[in-house]
């Protein structure tokens, strides 16, 4: 399907209709329709694990896990984007029919070369204005290497980093775990 009409310019209706049928993903940016990259085995495993984990600390509770095709919607920036996994407790996202959710209280990107700058620059930026927003977390793949920063107020983002050998801690919803937990598998990937 073309991605491209005269003026350049989709309304989000329009994005979120391209999207459901396009056999691949795209983030929407201000009227902009912008195809995302390919992941690497790595950052697949990262996000499958952080996903299995995610899912069983969170069984039984009001929160929701989602992992690589939940859009998060910034309607105030007119913006979506594809987070790698995307936690939420709010009402509001319980819409079933909405393939995008408003309210997250946990977002983590696993970082690639090619979406490093974006990933901690402009797009933490952007999801800083999510009020929800608890905590942006940063997944290296090619180290053993986790990146939190937790909102403290709105203008205060308290920066934490995990190493080999620490327990990983996401506060806003109650998780933790060793951090090779997040790495499992990798070893397998041959060089």
């Amino acid at each position: 399907m073309a991605l491209s009409k005269s003026y350049a310019y989709f309304t989000p209706e329009e994005y979120l209709e391209i999207e459901r049928v396009s056999p691949i993903k795209h983030e929407y940016l201000q009227g902009q329709i912008v195809a995302m990259a390919g992941a690497t085995k790595a950052h697949v495993i990262i996000t499958g694990n952080l996903s299995a984990l995610l899912v069983n600390h969170l069984r039984g509770t009001d929160y929701i896990s989602y992992a690589v095709d939940m859009k998060v919607r910034l309607p105030e920036l007119n913006l979506f984007y594809y987070p790698d996994l995307a936690v939420t407790c709010d009402d509001r996202d319980r819409v079933s029919d909405e393939d995008f959710i408003l309210h997250p209280k946990l977002i983590i990107e696993v970082l690639s070369d090619s979406t490093e700058a974006f990933d901690r620059g402009d797009k933490f930026s952007d999801y800083k204005s999510v009020a929800e927003l608890e905590e942006y977390v940063l997944v290296h793949q090619k180290q053993v290497l986790v990146e939190r920063f937790q909102r403290k107020s709105d203008n205060l983002w308290l920066p934490q980093v995990y190493r080999v050998g620490e327990q990983v801690e996401f506060e806003s919803i109650e998780f933790r775990c060793a951090i090779a937990d997040l790495y499992e598998n990798l070893n397998q990937l041959s060089q």
